[in-house]
């Protein structure tokens, strides 16, 4: 909670510059982008707060330029955008400049290079940080039930930016279209098939069950809530990564009563 203070107190002007600084100021109407000259190399040397802060405001601008990749955004995305930012769990104060960032990042001009640089040097390339800001954008590209190509090609330019493999981007896409993540699906109900479970966990139905649930420790490490807050995920956002544990857990067990049978 301490980020969101200081930033609605405008205490971050001598911790944050760049892009992302821009946009916070332009989110909780503060000036948050002066120069780090004199600083040394505090740039690189991000604290909890401050990778917090990066975090929150690269996931809703660059939702906002994802959601123009097709050429426009229309009332019905900005509506399930909305309903991303609900699902995550933000509070009012929080969605309204949620909403701010995703209309900076609708503009024509929006420095998506730049942000992405910014983004993964303030993350110090942190991977479960990196592969939670793609699921989220993945949530919000889904939001309507399908993406757009040039969303996708947007996607796809992310990952080059981040140095992800768009494989990684692949796997994150088919356990989403399974259910992982996605609003509203209970993976325990007996609406979600086996082999839908598999693909939850990013797995192929021939895998051992040592491999299985090596896995499954894995998949629930990357998004433990604590874990990911130690990392710098915003506290105010965990309720997206509560959920996707209770997800993995129920694939991994209906998994397990399947091969029992």
């Amino acid at each position: 909670m301490a980020w969101w203070g200081k930033a609605l107190g405008g205490a971050f002007g001598f911790m944050i510059g760049g892009p992302l600084g821009a946009l916070m100021g332009i989110a909780f109407g503060h000036s948050f982008d002066r120069g780090m000259s004199g600083v040394g190399g505090a740039e690189f040397a991000a604290d909890q707060e401050r990778i917090q802060a990066a975090f929150f405001t690269a996931t809703f601008s660059v939702m906002g330029y994802i959601a123009k990749a097709d050429g426009r955004v229309t009332r019905d995305e900005i509506r399930l955008a909305e309903a991303v930012m609900e699902r995550l769990g933000l509070g009012t104060e929080m969605r309204e400049s949620a909403k701010k960032l995703f209309g900076e990042g609708k503009a024509n001009d929006f420095p998506i290079d730049e942000v992405m640089q910014q983004f993964k040097r303030e993350t110090h390339r942190r991977t479960t940080l990196i592969q939670m800001f793609l699921e989220i954008q993945l949530q919000a590209a889904y939001a309507d039930g399908v993406m757009h190509p040039a969303e996708r090609e947007a996607l796809v330019g992310i990952c080059g930016h981040l140095g992800i493999p768009v494989a990684l981007l692949d796997r994150l896409e088919e356990m989403l279209l399974a259910g992982f993540g996605r609003s509203g699906h209970d993976v325990a109900s007996s609406k979600t098939s086996v082999v839908d479970a598999y693909h939850i966990l990013g797995v192929d139905e021939s895998v051992s069950d040592a491999e299985l649930k090596k896995t499954y420790r894995r998949l629930m490490s990357q998004h433990h809530p604590d874990k990911l807050v130690a990392k710098g995920l915003p506290e105010e956002m965990v309720q997206d990564a509560t959920e996707k544990t209770q997800q993995i857990k129920a694939a991994y067990e209906l998994i397990r009563e399947s091969r029992r049978q």
